[in-house]
């Protein structure tokens, strides 16, 4: 547990200096530890809730989020968060969604195209709603926020400001964990595996503690492009390793 709790850290701090959950990569890391995957999604989205909440409260107190523009994705997402963590799957096809999500969430963030940090709102289409209820489900089923495949679609479509961007992003990963870890919950609990996801408390302190030192150096001390090809990389990495797995059955 100590080392999964220094990689939780790590992985909380990289994340959160850019805005985002780590959902994805708790999930892998759970898995490349033989935990039951049946528990992964909730462990992963716990930590998920634990790590944007206070980011997320930040940007709106800065006036940074597009309330307006940003609830539309959020609330046609969300069922669809939680229709996914109430689907059953099986393991092979779990892990064969983590990994591909984690290896297209990792070359989005290496070719990810900045927005300008004043650029104008551009306006809503229809496919941003399908981009949120697409990404709401596939958070729900395996366990992440969707924020790192939301955020590069906005950023191509010059939806807003970087910083809306981020804003936004971060609210979408806190509500589509809540209602994906809301249909797990309900899952588990009719299969009585619940209680299980409360042994790994530990995880949940380390991403705490990595989330907060991943704001503060998210507030300028280090380069937002710098820290996202890092975090690619990262997420390549653990892709890579999960797709070994899987290959040698």
């Amino acid at each position: 547990m100590l080392w999964l709790s220094a990689a939780f850290l790590t992985t909380a701090l990289l994340y959160a200096s850019v805005g985002f959950g780590g959902g994805s990569t708790y999930n892998a890391l759970l898995a490349l530890s033989g935990v039951d995957y049946r528990i992964l999604p909730a462990i992963a989205l716990v930590c998920n809730i634990i790590v944007v909440t206070g980011g997320t409260i930040r940007f709106a107190k800065a006036g940074l989020l597009p309330w307006r523009r940003a609830l539309p994705l959020v609330v046609i997402s969300a069922p669809f968060a939680w229709l996914g963590g109430l689907t059953p799957i099986k393991e092979a096809s779990f892990l064969a969604i983590l990994a591909a999500s984690l290896f297209a969430s990792g070359i989005a963030l290496l070719v990810q195209r900045e927005a300008a940090e004043q650029e104008g709102d551009r306006p809503a289409r229809a496919a941003d709603l399908f981009t949120g209820m697409g990404v709401g489900y596939l958070a729900g089923l395996v366990g992440i926020g969707g924020g790192i495949f939301l955020a590069p679609y906005l950023h191509f479509t010059r939806w807003a400001g970087a910083r809306q961007i981020a804003a936004t992003a971060s609210l979408f990963i806190l509500i589509n964990s809540i209602a994906g870890l809301i249909g797990q919950t309900l899952k588990l609990g009719s299969s009585g595996n619940a209680p299980l996801v409360l042994g790994y408390w530990p995880l949940a302190l380390a991403v705490f503690v990595g989330g907060q030192i991943g704001s503060h150096l998210g507030i300028g001390i280090l380069p937002a492009r710098l820290v996202r090809r890092v975090t690619a990389v990262l997420v390549i990495y653990v892709a890579v390793q999960l797709i070994w797995k899987l290959m040698r059955g």
